[in-house]
């Protein structure tokens, strides 16, 4: 693909080139060829005023929201589409997007969303929409997710990992009262249900959009070429290399006139890189205005750089080794309890999280209300953890894998150092674990397919509620199948009891009570072990206004400008 001159054609014809600029990979991943010129201009932008780069660790999944729970996915798809509601930046306030408005029935079962007039749907080569933003896009979008039978069900293999861990069990229909009204009815009340409608995962797509593309016969499309209402449009993408993004000028933010919602660059160029030091090498040269989880240990020399300055964020997060139940000598107590055991974490989290983590053994996050405090690591006793080992039936141990995330994360900064730091504790309990890795698109899909041994995993809160990671990672449905991101597949009747319970309450007290309760039985049932979480560090230029790095979820780039 050839990158044309701005000058050339508007911000809007840029957009809509896109149709004639792609081609495409067997299953869910799209890549467009781009030659030198776009790869050479994702490093060289610091000449270009107007462009926003940013250096990214990893790149999208897919470009659907719906299909992934990724939060380096979430990084792009956060610009394009919009939900009801979002997670105001730099807070944990609920605040209005698509919906400008919504009430709650007195039983708390029916949340009735008032839809804002006049959104732009964006536009492509393959689509021009001929009316805009609607409660049939509300109604279609969930749909899809809802009903078996929909037509868009299973495109794109139809896993939709936060719906189906937060809302399939609950949710009863959604309903169209007009145009601009939309009826969401549960069969129980729901505690976080307004949080969990700001999960980006959740972002509303377009109907007619989908339409088009099931009569056209290419309904993959749709999950591959994103239409959404958001501040930026897509124009290119290459996988593991940049992803290219043109302000959508028609964005309802701009609109009402909401500088937050409002794309203030000409582009936003994402620089991909799993390498931490290369993303921020490439920000102290000039060649990003924003990278992107820089190590922890290189925080002076973002302090102490004279074109850089530090933004420190608490982000709630939590990291973990999954252990998989899949494997018969994981199913057994005294196994698992052995291998935590055996691991030093407070050594491992002031190492990997370079003095920045809190050694905990509580699910939440201490950042979080709902956290125990009183939950502490696994006692470290080597010892200890070989008798286990024995009356397990191992008295010379065994050999396992350990996956290690390949990308940084807040809840696990370097993967590689924390597995070899289990590999080398576990070698003294005879344990002889091998440490793996792969792209880390390929790493989510593998682990989720149940290949991973033991899975190095976590999650970032992308709202202020207590039961998103536990509910993503560790709970099944009511028929017994483990949600998408329980890697390891464990299904325990009573910590899903609690958590069910806990979602059923509004009485925050009592809510933490149960939260509480669930915690003391992961600690005591042991199927993954934690290892922590920090704060979110990003460098940032100086020429560089309006960025605000999110609490909750994932930043957005509008409203950002660059001088």
């Amino acid at each position: 693909m050839t990158i044309i001159p701005r000058s050339r054609f508007s911000a809007t014809n840029q957009t809509r080139r896109i149709g004639r600029s792609i081609c495409f990979k067997k299953g869910t991943r799209m890549r467009i060829a781009l030659g030198t010129a776009l790869l050479t201009l994702a490093l060289s932008t610091s000449a270009h005023a107007g462009v926003l780069s940013v250096c990214v660790e990893g790149s999208p999944e897919i470009f659907n929201p719906q299909l992934s729970s990724s939060g380096t996915t979430s990084n792009v798809l956060a610009n394009i589409y919009d939900n009801l509601v979002s997670v105001k930046a730099n807070s944990s306030d609920i605040e209005p997007a698509l919906a400008e408005s919504w009430t709650i029935s007195d039983d708390g079962r029916t949340y009735t969303f008032r839809l804002r007039k006049g959104v732009k749907w964006q536009s492509n080569d393959q689509f021009t929409p001929t009316r805009d933003f609607n409660a049939d896009d509300v109604v279609f979008t969930f749909d899809r997710m809802l009903k078996l039978d929909h037509p868009y069900a299973k495109i794109s293999n139809g896993t939709y990992i936060t719906f189906n861990t937060k809302l399939a069990d609950n949710l009863e229909a959604v309903a169209k009262i007009d145009d601009h009204t939309v009826a969401f009815t549960l069969k129980e009340p729901l505690a976080p249900f307004i949080g969990i409608m700001a999960h980006q995962s959740l972002a509303i797509t377009s109907a007619e959009y989908a339409d088009g593309l099931m009569k056209a016969g290419s309904p993959e499309t749709f999950d591959r070429i994103p239409i959404g209402t958001g501040p930026f449009a897509l124009q290119a993408y290459q996988q593991d290399a940049v992803v290219r993004l043109m302000p959508f000028k028609e964005t309802w933010g701009a609109a009402i006139g909401d500088k937050s919602r409002t794309p203030m660059v000409d582009a936003v160029v994402m620089a991909i890189s799993a390498d931490a030091p290369v993303r921020l090498q490439r920000a102290l040269a000039g060649e990003c205005q924003i990278a992107l989880y820089p190590n922890l240990a290189d925080r002076a020399q973002i302090e102490n750089s004279d074109t850089l300055e530090l933004m420190q964020t608490p982000v709630a997060s939590t990291g973990f080794i999954d252990f998989n139940f899949r494997d018969e000598k994981f199913q057994d107590k005294r196994v698992r309890t052995a291998l935590a055991e055996a691991i030093n974490v407070p050594a491992l989290v002031e190492t990997v999280y370079n003095g920045m983590g809190i050694a905990t053994g509580a699910l939440i996050p201490p950042v979080l209300w709902g956290h125990d405090s009183e939950l502490q690591p696994h006692p470290y006793d080597p010892e200890k953890a070989k008798a286990r080992l024995k009356e397990a039936g191992y008295p010379d141990g065994f050999s396992t894998e350990i996956w290690a995330v390949p990308v940084y994360r807040p809840y696990m900064p370097n993967g590689r150092r924390a597995a070899e730091m289990i590999q080398a504790d576990w070698a003294k309990i005879g344990v002889k674990a091998e440490v793996v890795s792969f792209e880390w698109g390929e790493y989510i899909q593998r682990a989720r397919a149940g290949e991973a041994p033991v899975a190095m995993f976590g999650g970032i809160y992308d709202f202020p509620d207590p039961s998103q990671i536990p509910n993503n990672y560790f709970i099944c449905d009511s028929a017994g199948k483990p949600s998408p991101s329980n890697v390891g597949a464990w299904c325990d009747s009573e910590f899903i009891s609690l958590m069910n319970e806990a979602g059923l309450i509004e009485d925050k007290e009592k809510r933490i009570e149960l939260y509480k309760k669930a915690q003391a039985r992961f600690h005591e049932e042991a199927p993954a072990v934690i290892l922590g979480g920090a704060d979110t560090l990003t460098a940032v230029s100086k020429t560089v206004h309006g960025f605000q790095p999110a609490i909750f979820g994932t930043s957005r780039y509008s409203g950002v400008t660059v001088d």
